[in-house]
């Protein structure tokens, strides 16, 4: 493999917990999760664009499903053609940095979102595609810099609850996003004319946005990382085994995740089960996606390290005090006790996990899969429940996965980071597989046997695929 000497750029060590000079890395921390927030509400914002451009345009319902497949697309097409080009050129974001590798996505982003004006303009739905396809590029962009700095920046043993709290983040964005799109692009005087118009300004605000947080980052002091401004000509990143297995339990997470959420509220409709309405159902799709968020807290907090034991507890508790009290309010007694014992339980597996990333990996993925079994051989309100819970035990695994996945890579982090990336492609490939499952059998209980077989290769990854093995010293030089 070509390798050039390493460039002049200041370096930090990823062990320590500053950078050598007494700064903690909490200010860039905080700062960098500005990004996770606002592409987990980019992301949202389709759902809300489908609908939209369904109307405006008379689109079929496959025609508006091009705009996920847009979007999704470009996950995997810049992840791919970022990987073949850091084999044969080496990789480019450890050359320019993560800090200017995450500048160029947040920019990369704002002109898609910037395009979205013309493409209303031009009354184009082929340019909304290109525009969406432009804005998730620099999405892209933004995991395969933003997920791996995350992880470095501290104490290496604090990565998963890092990525956890980050992530947590990006949740919140989703959750949101719904609220505020809604109002933007539906109910706002200016949608009241049932044109593209209405989007023009929801997305010139999103650019605007994107290019001031980008702002903000360039004139941070973020760290730079070891092993920044070397380049290493060579697919390195395939040689690590946990890497490789890590790519595919991404694929199969995200598979499984987006197969069963999609398969929600027809599977709350039937009979047997809920029989609730779409408008019903999508409230208890929002435990699902809430229960993600939630967990995503406790598990940084639970896998974040203390010095005082008790503080970890207490904080845990806090957090499961505000969200019954929160779902008391809003749904009533009976839902804020079923959620109380569910986040009882979530608890108790993280203790059998003893805190430790992959061990808790292991045990929430087989959380899930006694939860789909429970799903697919009960009826009514248990079966109901049981699969509202997988979304409290999902919460940790994308960012301890990719914490796990990208540990000890060195120079070929964000290589990794790239083909991980480039995984989330499951989530167009396995939902459709479940669904087809369900036509020829007629049951959408059964179904969920597919995601159940994703969850049991979790569980082979948290407990065996993700163990470090030594690679050659020349790979890691």
């Amino acid at each position: 493999m070509a390798v050039t000497s390493p460039s002049s750029k200041p370096t930090a060590a990823t062990s320590g917990t500053d950078l050598g000079n007494g700064k903690s890395f909490t200010g860039p921390l905080i700062i960098v999760t500005l990004l996770f927030f606002m592409w987990g509400f980019i992301t949202c914002m389709n759902d809300i664009l489908i609908p939209k451009l369904q109307q405006v345009f008379v689109l079929q319902h496959w025609q508006a499903m091009l705009i996920q497949t847009a979007f999704f697309g470009a996950y995997f097409i810049i992840s791919l053609l970022y990987f073949v080009f850091s084999m044969i050129k080496g990789d480019p974001i450890m050359k320019i940095g993560y800090k200017n590798g995450i500048i160029i996505g947040l920019l990369v982003a704002a002109i898609g979102c910037a395009l979205f004006y013309p493409a209303a303009d031009l009354h184009s739905y082929g340019f909304f595609l290109l525009a969406l396809f432009v804005l998730a590029s620099g999405i892209t962009i933004l995991q395969i810099a933003a997920n791996p700095y995350v992880t470095v920046l501290g104490r290496p043993e604090g990565a998963a609850s890092r990525l956890n709290l980050t992530q947590a983040l990006n949740s919140f964005g989703t959750t949101v996003a719904p609220l505020v799109g809604g109002y933007l692009i539906f109910e706002s005087v200016q949608a009241m004319d049932d044109t593209a118009a209405s989007v023009k300004l929801p997305y010139l605000g999103l650019a605007a946005t994107l290019v001031a947080i980008a702002v903000l980052i360039k004139l941070a002091n973020l760290p730079h990382i070891k092993g920044e401004g070397r380049i290493v000509a060579d697919a390195g990143a395939l040689k690590y085994r946990h890497l490789v297995l890590g790519v595919i339990c991404i694929f199969m997470y995200v598979g499984g995740e987006v197969a069963i959420g999609s398969t929600l509220i027809n599977f709350f409709s039937l009979p047997e089960i809920a029989g609730l309405s779409e408008a019903e159902g999508g409230h208890y799709l929002a435990f699902f996606w809430g229960g993600a968020m939630i967990g995503r807290f406790f598990g940084a907090v639970a896998l974040a390290e203390f010095k005082n034991q008790s503080r970890k507890y207490l904080i845990i508790g806090a957090i499961t005090a505000i969200v019954v009290t929160m779902v008391f309010a809003i749904y009533g007694q009976q839902e804020a006790l079923i959620v109380l014992g569910l986040i009882v339980v979530n608890f108790l597996v993280l203790l059998l996990g003893r805190f430790l990333p992959n061990r808790t990996l292991g045990f929430f993925a087989t959380a899930v899969i006694t939860l789909l079994l429970i799903t697919m051989l009960t009826t009514g309100a248990v079966a109901m429940w049981a699969v509202i819970a997988v979304g409290l035990f999902n919460s940790i695994m994308f960012p301890t996965i990719f914490t796990l996945a990208i540990k000890g890579l060195g120079v070929h982090t964000s290589q990794g980071s790239s083909l991980l990336v480039m995984a989330i492609v499951g989530g167009a490939i396995i939902p459709p597989l479940q669904g087809y499952i369900a036509d020829i059998t007629g049951s959408l209980q059964l179904s969920f046997i597919v995601p159940l077989f994703c969850y049991l290769y979790i569980v082979y990854y948290g407990f065996v695929g993700s163990k470090v093995e030594k690679v050659d010293p020349s790979v890691e030089a």
